[in-house]
């Protein structure tokens, strides 16, 4: 979904996708052309993976249909990652109302809930359609599922979590992103489904940068 869309949501909607996920996988294999394909960064985002390693980052956003349709293929992508790559999501800003959606995804990686939640929240939000917006409804939301409410809440209105989404938002910038979901690679190389045609053409297209950057053509 691109950014200029998201003005025309209201934040706790469920949006209908407006393109099917059963074709994708079709997608025509091809050389990646930059300017086309992906994005050549000047100046290069910022990057915390550790030296040596190539870091891939997806953008996203809770309430974004073409996320929710992605994640599956992306959870199934990321399994099959070479050692060399490290891997991290980063949950996009365009609006202040945002935000919150932000504090609940660093929270569940500050408790080590990431890989029991992440794809319930998806869940939650477009097959449930309950609206996670808020922070009251987040609480209470992550308290159904069997977490300590005050614990979530305490790291919740954290110095680190406010930190994280900060940077989160920082790096949404350095990349230019304008619409989710969306891939950056090694703080150089930026795709999304619009330059590559599809996600899973985008993918495709991060799975040649990577290739790139292991032989040192990058």
């Amino acid at each position: 979904m691109k950014r200029r869309a998201f003005t025309h949501v209201a934040t706790g909607a469920a949006i209908a996708a407006t393109s099917t996920w059963s074709g994708l996988v079709h997608a025509q294999v091809k050389k990646p052309q930059a300017g086309t394909d992906y994005q050549v960064l000047d100046p290069r985002a910022p990057t915390e993976a550790a030296a040596g390693k190539i870091e891939v980052v997806e953008f996203f956003w809770y309430n974004c249909p073409h996320c929710n349709a992605f994640e599956p293929a992306l959870q199934a992508w990321v399994k099959n990652l070479p050692k060399e790559v490290s891997f991290r999501r980063a949950p996009i800003a365009f609006q202040e109302s945002f935000v919150p959606q932000q504090r609940l995804y660093y929270t569940l990686e500050a408790m080590g809930l990431v890989e029991k939640l992440h794809a319930k929240v998806f869940a939650a939000i477009h097959v449930e359609k309950q609206n996670l917006a808020r922070p009251e409804a987040i609480l209470e939301w992550v308290a159904q599922q069997g977490v300590d409410k005050a614990k979530f809440a305490a790291q919740y209105n954290s110095f680190t979590v406010a930190t994280k989404a900060s940077k989160a938002l920082q790096l949404q910038n350095a990349y230019k992103v304008e619409g989710v979901p969306a891939l950056g690679v090694a703080g150089r190389f930026y795709t999304d489904g619009s330059m590559a045609g599809n996600m899973q053409r985008a993918l495709q297209v991060v799975d040649a940068l990577v290739a790139d950057q292991r032989a040192g053509r990058g």
